[in-house]
């Protein structure tokens, strides 16, 4: 009996043949950290779940198994590296089989051939729970593909904490059980759900930098990443591993937390080669599926970047993909092809991560730049990019620029901003709500003044400025300054009661 792990929506299934592929082949070029890893199980006590096969009526609080991989100390015993067989071990406990034998596991999940027994037998570059490297490290939350294992893409997690990063995983798992329903929005936001859960995990590593954290992901897991990076603005980029986003945009719009104008930070998205025509008749795939991207169209606060890689197809962007899955001649390129490409996506992610978690100049041009002038070769990649369209300077905005100076020179910095934004004003009643909220508040009192002092030479002629202006400077004793500047506001409007009855107070 087989019981084989889904990968993705379009799942070839005619004319396989098998792959002939290592981790040696992959040839990553790991980074100056040895690696860590470690698996345990959390649990969502906010959720309930049931274990399929305990054939049981009983409802537990929601586990979350989590795979981490970690910048770890240089020394430890090199005999104790993870070989491949003890990631599907963990494939084995995330489907719930966590007592299969270590002989059956090929043939549940995949081909038991010799090639594949010998994957299983292959030394990773990871080791079981060393101390972790001293220092604070950016985070990657990884969300896997449909109902997929939470190491499925261990080779890339591997290379990325080897270069300083925390990577989190867990599997992709349905609301009530294992597997997903055809309620395609409610599993989308249960594995949401679940990505958020493991970033309120990462504050409690004491080496990750809660402050830098992105998400990334394979297949269905990008768009429950979308979904999470529009909730959660400690989320700072977004790698998407030929996510469905991009093809089923539609379940991503049943989303009623969904809005594209959200996506705000940068997003870089890898996707598979064009799929030939006949592939797309014999498995009934709409044709659009090789060319619209509606969300990458509609994506236009951030920088976003495409990349086409052209010897890959789906299942080719996880590890497990690449090692185990079986060839489908119709249309998958040789393995060497294959690895070489695998290796160029990991490339991309690290440098993308580098270039904003790290803000790496170097790795900002390298994604920017066209794929040859970084040495790869022609046709393997397509590069496509664009930069954020720039919204109209707002109030906001200013707010911020002046609050950094703690609200000083604020003249010179209203005209520089209109110097480039000839559009830009600054609305009367902003000023005036914005300046009695700095003097109300002791410890900033002299900065609303300021502002009062730039609203009244904006607007001269605003009796109510002027009032307010009195009004802050009687807060703060100056019984001078508010008898000045209660009078202007007279002058500017003999009936404001305020003014007459401040002043009859304040000349008794």
């Amino acid at each position: 009996m087989l019981f084989r792990v889904a990968i993705f929506l379009i799942l070839l299934q005619a004319d396989f043949l098998f792959g002939q592929t290592s981790l040696q082949q992959i040839d990553l070029n790991n980074g100056k950290y040895k690696v860590g890893f470690l698996h345990y199980t959390a649990s969502d006590s906010t959720r309930t779940y049931s274990r399929i096969y305990d054939y049981s009526n009983v409802k537990i609080a929601r586990p979350i198994p989590i795979s981490i991989w970690y910048p770890a100390n240089q020394n430890g015993d090199d005999t104790s590296q993870l070989r491949v067989l003890d990631y599907l071990r963990i494939l084995s406990e995330e489907e719930e089989w966590e007592h299969l034998p270590d002989e059956h596991i090929l043939n549940w999940f995949y081909a038991n051939t010799p090639v594949n027994q010998n994957h299983l037998k292959e030394k990773t570059t990871a080791y079981p729970k060393p101390a972790f490297a001293n220092g604070k490290f950016p985070v990657v939350v990884y969300a896997p593909s449909l109902m997929a294992s939470s190491i499925e893409n261990f080779a890339l997690c591997e290379y990325l904490a080897s270069h300083g990063y925390i990577v989190m995983a867990s599997p992709s798992r349905g609301t009530e059980n294992r597997r997903f329903s055809n309620n395609g929005a409610k599993e989308m936001e249960t594995q949401a759900r679940d990505v958020e859960f493991l970033i309120k995990e990462v504050a409690k590593l004491p080496n990750a930098n809660g402050n830098k954290i992105a998400v990334m992901a394979f297949s269905l897991g990008g768009p429950a990443n979308i979904l999470a990076q529009t909730r959660n603005k400690n989320i700072k980029a977004v790698v998407s591993l030929d996510g469905t986003e991009r093809y089923r945009y539609a379940l991503l719009k049943k989303s009623p937390f969904f809005d594209a104008s959200r996506v705000d930070v940068p997003y870089m998205h890898m996707a598979q080669k064009s799929i030939p025509e006949k592939v797309l008749k014999e498995d009934n795939i709409d044709p659009d599926l090789n060319t619209k991207f509606e969300l990458y169209d509609s994506i236009s606060k951030s920088r976003a970047f495409q990349l086409r890689f052209h010897n890959l197809t789906h299942s080719y962007f996880s590890t497990l993909g690449v090692l185990f899955q079986n060839r489908d001649k119709r249309q998958d390129k040789s393995d060497a092809e294959i690895m070489e490409s695998y290796k160029w996506v990991s490339v991309y992610v690290l440098n993308f991560l580098n270039a904003f978690l790290k803000d790496d100049a170097t790795a900002l041009a390298f994604i920017e730049n066209y794929p040859s002038d970084n040495g790869i070769k022609e046709g393997l990649i397509s590069h496509t990019s664009k930069q954020p369209k720039r919204d109209a300077f707002s109030f906001q905005d200013f707010n911020d620029l002046a609050a950094k100076q703690h609200y000083k020179n604020l003249m010179e910095l209203y005209l520089s901003i209109k110097e480039k934004n000839p559009s830009f004003q600054l609305p009367e009643g902003n000023l005036n709500t914005l300046g009695l909220q700095l003097v109300f508040n002791p410890k900033t009192s002299q900065q609303g003044i300021r502002v009062f002092l730039l609203a009244t030479a904006l607007y001269p002629n605003s009796a109510n400025l002027y009032d307010s202006l009195a009004e802050a400077y009687l807060f703060l004793g100056n019984t001078e300054k508010a008898i000045e500047n209660f009078e202007r506001s007279l002058e500017l409007n003999p009936q404001n009661q305020n003014a007459i009855e401040r002043l009859k107070q304040l000349k008794k």
